[in-house]
Order: structure tokens, then C-alpha cells, then sequence
């Protein structure tokens, strides 16, 4: 893809940048931190590009890249800079679901889901608290609509609610949640 984009920068850039996001998963589930730190943050800048360029387009992109790389970051240790990622993915995903709900909710839900993780990395679990909320509160109404799909999702918010609950203090609400994921699970 590089030497196609090269060659035909319009035609082959996005699958470039496809690629990429790709690369870094693969590097990252063998445990190459750093290179796939570095195949997410091209896939971004090319994404940010095309976004600028076609947001209609490439904007559910970038918000995926941005997920991505909020994940890559918190391998390296980085926690300010993937919740800044996360941050990000999360106002793009709000934005593309205000416009069309019945295709971009589950990706701002997933999105949510990440933040709340990254908010608690940083010691910022009130504000994580009502982050997963919002997240359960998508992904209820989902499940509600089509629990085959989304179940899975739902009782892994609940596991993240659990936590949240439980870091700040509130074990029996911690208790509740984490007893509807296994129940979940269990339907799973």
C-alpha cells in the first residue's frame, strides 16, 4: 500500500491507513509495543487527513484509530495521552451518533466504555463513574433492541461498572453490577 500511495495517493491512502490500524494490532497482540505505537499514530495522522478532507467519510475512522491508539498508549504507559485519544473518540462518536443513532450508538458506547477505563488510570473515578453509566444506559437500550448483538457488550460494561463502584467504596453496587454480568454471562 505504500508504494500504491504512492503512486495514487486518492485511491490507495485509506486502505493504507486501514492497514496500519491492522499492523498495530497484530504488533501489539506479540507484545511490539512501541512499533505498534508507531503503525497507529501514521494510521491517525492519514485518518485526521482524509477526515479534514471527507468527514462524512472518515471521521468513524478516525474515531476507531483513535480508540486504538488510546490503547497503545496505555501500553507504553502513557495514561494522560491515551485519555486525551479517548477523549477525542468519544466527542467524534457523539457527534457522528447525534446525526445517525442507529449506526454509530454501539460505537460511542464502546468508546464511553474506553474512557471510563482511561479516567480510572487516572485517578478520576467519579467522573469514570458517570462515564460507564452513560455507557450501561446505551447499552441497555441495545440489548433491549437486539440481545444477541449486544449482550456481550453490556455485561462487559457491567464489569467495568463493577470496578468503578467498587474504587469508589460502594461494594454492594459494586456487588450488584458485577452479579448481573456473571448472570449475563451465563446466558452468553
Amino acid at each position: 500500500y505504500r508504494s500504491l500511495t504512492a503512486a495514487r495517493p486518492d485511491a490507495f491512502l485509506p486502505d493504507l491507513a486501514m492497514s496500519l490500524n491492522n499492523l498495530s494490532g497484530s504488533l501489539d497482540a506479540l507484545g511490539h509495543r512501541e512499533e505498534a505505537l508507531s503503525a497507529i499514530n501514521e494510521a491517525v495522522t492519514i485518518y485526521r487527513r482524509l477526515a479534514k478532507a471527507r468527514p462524512d467519510e472518515f471521521l468513524p475512522n478516525l474515531a476507531m484509530s483513535l480508540n486504538n491508539l488510546s490503547n497503545r498508549l496505555i501500553d507504553v504507559g502513557r495514561q494522560e495521552e491515551a485519555l486525551a485519544a479517548s477523549e477525542e473518540a468519544v466527542e467524534i462518536r457523539r457527534d457522528l451518533a447525534a446525526a445517525q443513532p442507529d449506526v454509530f450508538l454501539p460505537d460511542l458506547a464502546t468508546s464511553l466504555n474506553n474512557l471510563s477505563i482511561r479516567l480510572i488510570d487516572v485517578g478520576r473515578r467519579e467522573e469514570a463513574l458517570a462515564v460507564i453509566e452513560e455507557a450501561m444506559e446505551i447499552y441497555r437500550s441495545l440489548t433491549a433492541a437486539r440481545p444477541d448483538a449486544f449482550l456481550p457488550d453490556l455485561a462487559t460494561s457491567l464489569h467495568n461498572l463493577s470496578g468503578s463502584l467498587d474504587a469508589l467504596g460502594r461494594r454492594e453496587d459494586a456487588l450488584a453490577a458485577i452479579e448481573e454480568a456473571v448472570k449475563n454471562r451465563r446466558t452468553l
